[in-house]
């Protein structure tokens, strides 16, 4: 366990809490914050980032030797995305509710091309299903811009729409019974599970609330956050995978990951629209 929690922390992982630290402190220098506070904020991020990273890595050593294990993360990743959205449904808001899951339609495929440079497997990894990957990619980026231009009496047409087109790309997709893993599954790996998925909805559900006070005193301009930080922060738990499944030479599982994470995002997104005509 010791070992893994140090394998986790990469030179990737402490760049990323460096920028985290220099954007948000430099922030506050900018644009009149309080550098303190900032730096607090910055650094509970900095937690959320080192427990994501770590929760994922266990959840994908636990399951690497079952088969669809691309399949399996693109559904668990998605978990701090339902949280956020039950979140926003309480509070009454559905644009609000939607946009975690639909914003980080955007920002998986980026991560995902970045994990295979980072791997070595740019070629490798975009030459598997090309043509399922973009068409499902396209899809439901096209799927998420779209909502934001709709007004409310439109949503039904929408919520049709993503479930005439995501069920389709879910039931084609890849069979991944070709990629079986030649390490040895470690079989204590295993009573981590269930504690390294809870780790994992735990921080993204705290995620959103700790930038947000990290953005408040930092005064940092809100739409660069939302461009820069909060986009690419929500889908951490993605890119973490794609790089351990890379890393594991598991270019479609990481491909699945990031498409079954993109379809998953798209249902939760409808979910949250059904429950608010339903309500209405």
């Amino acid at each position: 366990m010791r070992t893994l929690i140090l394998d986790s922390v990469t030179k990737l992982d402490m760049t990323a809490w460096v920028l985290v630290l220099a954007f948000f402190c430099g922030s506050s220098l900018l644009f009149g914050g309080d550098l303190q506070q900032s730096f607090i904020g910055a650094s509970g991020i900095i937690v959320e980032m080192m427990i994501i990273g770590l929760a994922v890595e266990i959840i994908i050593e636990s399951i690497k030797h079952i088969k669809g294990i691309g399949t399996v993360t693109g559904f668990i990743t998605n978990g701090p995305e339902a949280l956020c959205l039950i979140v926003g449904l309480v509070a009454g808001d559905v644009l609000f509710a939607a946009s975690t899951p639909l914003g980080s339609n955007f920002m998986n495929p980026l991560l995902l091309f970045i994990a295979a440079i980072i791997c070595g497997k740019t070629v490798q990894t975009f030459k598997i299903k090309p043509i399922y990957s973009a068409i499902t990619l396209v899809s439901t980026a096209t799927l998420a811009v779209s909502f934001y231009f709709l007004n409310a009496d439109h949503y039904k047409f929408w919520l049709l729409a993503a479930l005439l087109i995501t069920v389709p790309l879910f039931l084609l997709r890849p069979c991944e019974g070709e990629e079986e893993s030649d390490e040895m599954y470690h079989e204590g790996a295993r009573r981590w599970l269930i504690p390294a998925i809870i780790l994992l909805l735990g921080a993204g559900y705290f995620l959103d609330p700790v930038v947000s006070f990290a953005a408040t005193h930092s005064k940092a301009p809100k739409g660069l956050i939302g461009f820069l930080v909060l986009a690419a922060l929500t889908s951490w738990p993605e890119f973490k995978s794609c790089l351990a499944l890379l890393s594991r030479n598991k270019p479609l599982a990481a491909i699945l990951n990031i498409t079954i994470s993109n379809i998953t995002n798209i249902w939760l997104a409808a979910s949250g629209v059904a429950f608010y005509l339903m309500s209405k």
